[in-house]
């Protein structure tokens, strides 16, 4: 764990201020196109009449399914995935690594996601019906050239690389509980072959088994949250009345 948290302590930042640094660049170049796309967004989201070009129709519920499924899976807030890193941290208080947890919702939901949707809306592959998995290399390439195709093409690694590594040491945590430090080297071969194996499946079917799979997590994690939340409570405010 110490070594992952070395690497990812470098990677991530450098990773994340060159991918919102590109998009407030695109952004920039196309901000008179910004109160259209934000028009989009919001009408769209609860407006059951299907949208111009790739898009299908959607209601508000299924709005909300895969706003909520992808926002899920890009901070993992309420997993209860990411708490297995935070647990391992060094911090005086749990309360203060709680706090600090919660940043990487709002960087990664609020900010990356918020900043690539703008960039794709402001953009015109979407509506000559790219494929989800081109869609934000292709915007970005429209403003950019090649150069944001490669800058895409590289955060994706970077992205995908990190996420990686974080799940595989919560599965390696959780094998250990369950079965025995024996058995992580089994694991680690297991879960090699699974990422081979999923790049190489549809991309709806890779999302639709991730979403099931967030949310058996979810469920069990949402119980136990709701039975500690008398226990949340109390040590929130016994933190920030001592500081």
């Amino acid at each position: 764990i110490k070594s992952i948290g070395r690497f990812t302590s470098f990677l991530v930042p450098f990773m994340i201020l060159g991918y919102v640094g590109a998009s407030a660049l695109v952004l920039a170049l196309n901000a008179g196109e910004i109160p259209h796309a934000l028009g989009l967004i919001f009408y769209h989201a609860f407006q059951p009449a299907a949208a111009g070009g790739g898009f299908a129709g959607a209601t508000v519920a299924a709005a909300m399914r895969y706003g909520i499924a992808r926002g899920v899976f890009s901070n993992e807030s309420g997993l209860g995935s990411a708490p297995i890193a935070a647990a391992a941290a060094r911090t005086r208080d749990p309360v203060k690594q709680a706090l600090v947890s919660m940043t990487q919702t709002f960087i990664d939901t609020l900010v990356v996601c918020s900043m690539t949707a703008l960039v794709i809306l402001t953009a015109t592959p979407w509506t000559n019906g790219v494929g989800a998995e081109q869609l934000t290399s292709a915007s970005f390439a429209e403003t950019l050239g090649v150069s944001g195709e490669i800058l895409v093409a590289l955060a994706t690694a970077l992205f995908a690389y990190s996420t990686l590594i974080g799940w595989n040491y919560y599965g390696e945590k959780a094998i250990e509980y369950l079965v025995g430090p024996r058995a992580i080297r089994h694991y680690r071969i297991v879960f090699i072959a699974v990422v081979i194996v999923g790049a190489m499946m549809k991309l709806e079917f890779v999302w639709n088994f991730s979403d099931l799979m967030n949310g058996m997590m979810a469920i069990p994690n949402l119980i136990g949250l709701l039975l500690l939340s008398k226990v949340v409570r109390a040590e929130t405010e016994r933190y920030f009345r001592q500081g």
